[in-house]
């Protein structure tokens, strides 16, 4: 497997399982309506972000991240990311190897700290992933997603420090 900056036409191989994800919607509070063009903009990100894909040795696109600063201005010292795997390589370690890439770049760039906004508690293998590559849980908000069949649950704000130093 190989994680590689996305390009455009890269777009094509992501949709069909950012579709099936946001249309499932147990993990994002993505508007299952949305239009291929719409999807696009939210997940293909320009400088100062980053999307990445996954793909397996014959180019298959496997899943796909997208990273940059958490906010613009006094806030852009602090990473964020999202990540989609397709539902048909999971327990492949593509998860895992995107989120590396991830925290990987993020060092790279100098940014001071990696915040996720809203982590579906019930995303088990998520949170758990997290936890493992050192993200803390630093807030949870209760009944802050409807899950299709869990009914409302939380999300978490799970954090990285990156630096000691002065923020970037």
């Amino acid at each position: 497997m190989l994680i590689r900056d996305a390009v455009d036409s890269d777009w094509d191989a992501i949709w069909p399982f950012f579709r099936q994800v946001v249309l499932a919607a147990e993990t994002y509070a993505f508007d299952p309506s949305m239009s291929y063009d719409d999807g696009r903009a939210i997940w293909m990100e320009r400088p100062p972000g980053r999307t990445a894909v996954a793909v397996d040795d014959d180019g298959t696109v496997l899943g796909s991240s997208k990273m940059g600063p958490n906010r613009p201005g006094p806030g852009a010292h602090i990473g964020t990311a999202s990540f989609m795997v397709d539902p048909a390589t999971r327990g492949r370690g593509v998860g895992r190897s995107l989120a590396e890439d991830m925290v990987r770049w993020h060092r790279e760039q100098g940014f001071h700290g990696i915040q996720f906004n809203a982590v579906v508690e019930t995303n088990t293998p998520a949170v758990r992933l997290w936890q493992d590559l050192g993200f803390a849980i630093v807030g949870t908000v209760p009944d802050a997603f409807r899950h299709p069949s869990e009914g409302l649950v939380a999300l978490h704000v799970m954090y990285l420090p990156l630096t000691s130093g002065d923020p970037a």
